[in-house]
C-alpha cells in the first residue's frame, strides 16, 4: 500500500516544507498531526489496525482537511 507523506505528495514544495517546519509552529504542528495520522490510516489499510468504518472515515477527512490547509500556506 503506498504511503503519503507531504514530501511525496508535494515534492516541488520541498524546501519550503523544510522552511515552514522550522519558522512557523502552526505549520510544524499541521505537518506532524498529518504525518501521524497518515501512518494511522497505512496501519489500518494494511490490517495491522481494525476501527469502524466511521472512525476511517473521520481520520480521511480529517486528514485530507490538513493536507488542504498545508498545501494554501505552501503557495503563500
Amino acid at each position: 500500500m503506498e504511503r503519503h507523506d507531504l514530501l511525496h505528495e508535494f515534492p516541488e514544495h520541498h524546501d519550503k516544507i523544510h522552511e515552514l517546519k522550522v519558522s512557523d509552529p502552526h505549520f510544524r504542528e499541521l505537518f506532524d498531526e498529518y504525518h501521524e495520522l497518515e501512518h494511522e490510516i497505512h496501519r489500518i489499510n494494511m490490517g495491522e489496525e481494525v476501527v469502524i468504518d466511521e472512525a476511517m472515515h473521520e481520520k480521511k477527512a480529517r486528514l485530507l482537511f490538513i493536507k488542504d490547509e498545508i498545501f494554501l500556506m505552501l503557495k503563500n
